[in-house]
């Protein structure tokens, strides 16, 4: 889908539809006043019958029977005093989503008065949020039920910033891009998302941008102490990939931020085997390693001044006569050794080895990223990411950084208690320490292998990488979750100046 900037205004505006946002509890203003006027009343009518009533993403549809626009969607934003412009990407991704099955190819964007001196950054949400709108899980359907038919949106400047707004364009639809690819990854079967596959992927992102990138096989992974890792891969006929891609921003610089995702291609669980219900699902495990590949290369085209690597550990967890056993013990890159209890608590032996190469590369900060515990789904359900870290300045700063990506994250703690459950009578540490905090027991585990010296963010995506159900403004299944995330703190760390809270950068 093509997104541009054009100067026309939404009464004069040429296009399928029209998409106009309203505020909850409160007269008419702005762009909905003036189209309002035009119709003769007919928004008014629409509030005023409760048909919707403003409150966020409800929609309602007008036909403009003999005007410059055929239609105007009506989306809500619930009340004036709770909008940001974050909010902006769930009303573009709804309306995208609601015209593109109404067979309407062509849209333009209001946007609200509150874009005024927030130009750059309401471009930003628009443009990824109607990119990732178009997103559609049929990917495998020879006729699908619902294609999106959207094929051009266009966010009208009024009298607007109009380069303000072209940059914050450019950014969203990178990151959209982003988002999508990520997502396109994860619902991948793992028949078509083997390491070998997700590998590829990397490389195609590497070619496309100009990253820099390595990919360890099995017999690199070993002679670098991979033990952790390799003793996860025991068990697959696939053969592991260990997918290193890095931007060097500030060839200057000596500092070096570490994005590591689990790349589980496919989890049965190993000997110790999941039940067989919904474990299709299991593709999506990867979705961590998905989200810092796709995120490298939104980085990689956005060019902040940073040096970044992305540190994905790739492989599937099978139950094979070669695979590790309950019982096994395995010793991971910084020579320590684990006691496996449960094979199924495999995301967090690939990382370690994950984090430990991190080091290796020199890197001075750290994020990793996986779809860790079903622990984390009990605690905060699909609402929310858990962050976890050993440094509480650092982990606030990614807080603050993400605050307005459209993505949620809440700190959780990291007591030595937690550490305690993870010691092993036989090794140096058990890889599960039983039902009780399972979140957070995990976390403690990964931080063996951080030294506290580098401050460290671990983030369970397991409840927010994918959704069972659809909204108004996204498909079921994969989110993207973390790549909003990760590229809006990439960039918050790169001190973009005068940056505004999604990281865009303000027009100078």
């Amino acid at each position: 889908m093509q997104v541009r900037i054009v100067h026309d205004t939404p009464v004069a505006v040429g296009t399928g539809a029209l998409v106009v946002p309203v505020f909850s509890g409160e007269a008419l203003a702005g762009a909905a006043a003036d189209v309002n006027h035009l119709l003769d009343g007919a928004i008014a009518d629409v509030l005023d019958s409760g048909e919707i009533k403003g409150k966020p993403y409800e929609l309602a549809l007008v036909h403009a029977k003999g005007k410059p626009f055929s239609r105007v969607l009506v989306v809500g934003l619930g009340e004036r005093k709770n909008y940001e412009p974050g909010m902006l990407a769930r009303y573009a991704g709804a309306a995208v989503r609601y015209l593109s099955r109404r067979n309407v190819s062509e849209i333009a964007f209001a946007l609200p008065e509150q874009a005024k001196g927030a130009e750059a950054e309401s471009a930003s949400f628009v443009a990824e949020g109607a990119q990732a709108g178009t997103f559609e899980t049929h990917i495998y359907q020879g006729k699908p039920e619902k294609p999106s038919v959207v094929k051009e949106a266009v966010i009208l400047a009024g009298n607007l910033d109009a380069a303000e707004l072209e940059q914050g364009l450019r950014r969203g639809l990178v990151l959209g891009e982003a988002v999508n690819f990520a997502r396109r990854m994860a619902i991948t079967p793992a028949s078509d998302m083997t390491p070998t596959h997700l590998a590829a992927e990397a490389a195609k992102v590497a070619k496309e941008t100009g990253l820099e990138i390595d990919v360890l096989d099995e017999a690199r992974a070993r002679a670098e102490g991979m033990g952790s890792f390799l003793s996860v891969a025991a068990g697959s006929a696939q053969p592991p990939k260990f997918i290193v891609l890095t931007y060097k921003g500030d060839p200057a610089s000596k500092e070096l931020l570490a994005l590591v995702g689990k790349g589980i291609t496919f989890d049965t669980g190993g000997i110790s085997l999941k039940p067989p219900e919904r474990m299709e699902e299991m593709k999506y495990d990867m979705s961590g390693g998905a989200g810092v590949i796709a995120a490298m290369g939104a980085i990689a085209k956005l060019k902040p001044k940073i040096n970044v690597v992305g540190i994905v550990p790739a492989t599937e967890n099978m139950p094979g006569g070669k695979a590790t056993k309950p019982g096994d013990i395995v010793k991971a890159m910084n020579g320590k050794t684990i006691e496996i209890i449960n094979t199924d608590a495999e995301g967090r032996l690939i990382l370690a080895d994950g984090l430990c190469y991190a080091k290796k590369l020199g890197a001075t900060k750290i994020v990793d990223t996986a779809t860790l515990t079903g622990a984390c789904v009990i605690a905060l359900g699909h609402a929310a990411t858990a962050a976890v870290g050993n440094n509480d300045a650092f982990l606030e700063q990614f807080l603050a950084a993400v605050k307005h990506s459209g993505e949620r994250y809440w700190h959780m703690p990291l007591f030595e208690d937690y550490g305690k459950q993870m010691k092993s009578d036989i090794a140096d540490l058990k890889n599960t320490g039983g039902r009780a905090a399972g979140t957070l027991t995990a976390a403690a585990f990964l931080s063996a292998f951080v030294d506290d010296a580098t401050p460290w963010i671990h983030l369970d995506v397991a409840g927010t990488a994918y959704l069972e159900s659809e909204s108004a403004w996204q498909a079921k299944g994969p989110t993207g979750t973390p790549v909003r995330a990760l590229v809006a703190f990439t960039e918050a760390l790169a001190g973009a100046p005068a940056a505004h809270p999604n990281g865009v950068a303000a027009a100078k």
